[in-house]
């Protein structure tokens, strides 16, 4: 009975020395981690397939979006040469000055008993600044008056557009010639008118409000 009992303590103690054997224990840890990377690549292969995945939904959306996008950016620049166009000819526009206006407010200036003889005017762009002449003949009892009137009518179409208005005689003189108006003879006088003004009235009334360079306003 002892010698049985002997025996199986060899049994148990063998048992518990392939329990701690180095070599089983490594196999054992060997394969643990071999596990957790399978593991582990299985995880990542399927996020990556996952990613792939959301990466070919956003392929197949901006192939969709693309030609609009690219579209709007052909209209885009378009657009901006048209605008720069616009900004061009603005400026031009701006920067000139229109005689048919200007003709116009002369002719309802001419009463029928005066007549010109000639027109000439010329615009300074770097002064800003138009002047012209008109000649002619007006007649009446006092000739003088007509051509007074004519001057003071002219002034006042043209300050109703235009600023710094100045409308003067160059010229003024009788003439020995006599006209008929309305069945009447009428004697006539000669005239030569100096016109100035600028077409930007705004702009003329800013500069005639601003005070001259080295004067100080008066207290």
């Amino acid at each position: 009975m002892a010698l049985q009992l002997n025996l199986l303590h060899e049994e148990i103690a063998e048992h518990r020395q392939r329990q701690r054997d180095p070599l089983k224990i490594g196999m054992l840890v060997l394969i643990g981690l071999t596990a957790l990377m399978v593991a582990f690549y299985m995880w990542k292969g399927y996020k990556t397939l996952e990613i792939k995945s959301q990466l070919a939904a956003v392929q197949k959306d901006w192939s969709q979006v693309e030609p609009r996008v690219t579209e709007a950016q052909k209209r885009s620049t378009e657009l901006n040469g048209i605008i720069s166009t616009t900004k061009v000819l603005d400026n031009l526009t701006k920067g000139r000055f229109y005689w048919a206006p200007f003709l116009e407010k002369v002719a309802r200036s001419v009463a029928p008993n005066a007549q010109l003889t000639s027109v000439d005017g010329a615009y300074a762009e770097q002064t800003k600044a138009v002047t012209a002449s008109l000649a002619g003949v007006a007649a009446g009892r006092e000739p003088r008056a007509a051509a007074e009137e004519l001057r003071q009518l002219l002034t006042e179409q043209l300050s109703g557009t235009y600023g710094s208005v100045a409308v003067e005689f160059k010229a003024l003189e009788d003439l020995d010639t006599v006209v008929n108006v309305a069945g009447a003879n009428m004697p006539m006088a000669r005239f030569d008118l100096s016109i100035k003004f600028t077409p930007d009235k705004a702009q003329a009334a800013k500069e005639a409000a601003s005070p001259a360079p080295g004067r100080a306003p008066k207290s």
